[in-house]
């Protein structure tokens, strides 16, 4: 992952279970600069996190001990779907400034990871060089949300917020499989292997300009 100029930006995205974290591992293990933007709603929802205050005046059962409850404010958005607008304007901003102040601090050349489960939904795929989808199939991805304690009408409503996973997988420039760590692995390290020869030929273009 070599290379001059600005990072290739590459999202990674995949709806809930998919296996992103596992897949953001291997990038980050590999040395690009990944940032997750579920870890920075974590730290905006932490004791003296931007977003406490903001969740507190939209639904104040759902911050206790000065931080965020993710599970009453799951509870809630499951019982008044209409929140999830008010919440999303509210800390949107907040996760944008956040993602700004890593692009920014970012080297030269190599790879930057936007890892956004809702990137498509979101636009910011308008930000990435390319984009990486993690793709399961649905039994194994409503499994892993159980594992996580979901109950039905949370997965249900989580899933009705996101891009079905065909529609992302037809737009995606890759498809990393979330099914075993084996193929994964190979799927990210043939990702990072067409990244670097795209900016070689980049490079060798520029060179042959001057």
């Amino acid at each position: 992952m070599t290379g001059t100029g600005r990072p290739f930006v590459l999202g990674l995205t995949g709806s809930a279970g998919m296996g992103k974290t596992t897949a953001a591992a291997m990038l980050r293990e590999a040395g690009c600069a990944v940032w997750d933007a579920d870890a920075a709603v974590h730290r905006l929802y932490a004791p003296g996190g931007a977003a406490v205050p903001l969740i507190a005046a939209l639904r104040p059962d759902a911050v206790r001990e000065g931080a965020v409850d993710r599970g009453r404010l799951r509870a809630a958005l499951t019982a008044d779907p209409a929140l999830w607008s008010r919440i999303e304007a509210a800390v949107h901003p907040l996760v944008a400034q956040d993602r700004e102040r890593f692009l920014a601090g970012l080297q030269t050349g190599g790879v930057a990871v936007l890892e956004v489960p809702l990137l498509y939904e979101t636009g910011l795929d308008a930000l990435c060089d390319g984009v990486a989808v993690v793709s399961a199939p649905a039994a194994v991805q409503r499994a892993r949300l159980r594992a996580r304690g979901l109950e039905e009408a949370a997965i249900e409503a989580l899933l009705a917020r996101q891009m079905p996973d065909a529609e992302k997988r037809a737009r995606a420039d890759w498809v990393i499989p979330g099914t075993t760590f084996e193929a994964a692995r190979q799927a990210v390290q043939d990702i990072l292997a067409a990244i670097a020869a795209r900016q070689a030929a980049r490079a060798q273009g520029k060179a042959g300009e001057r």
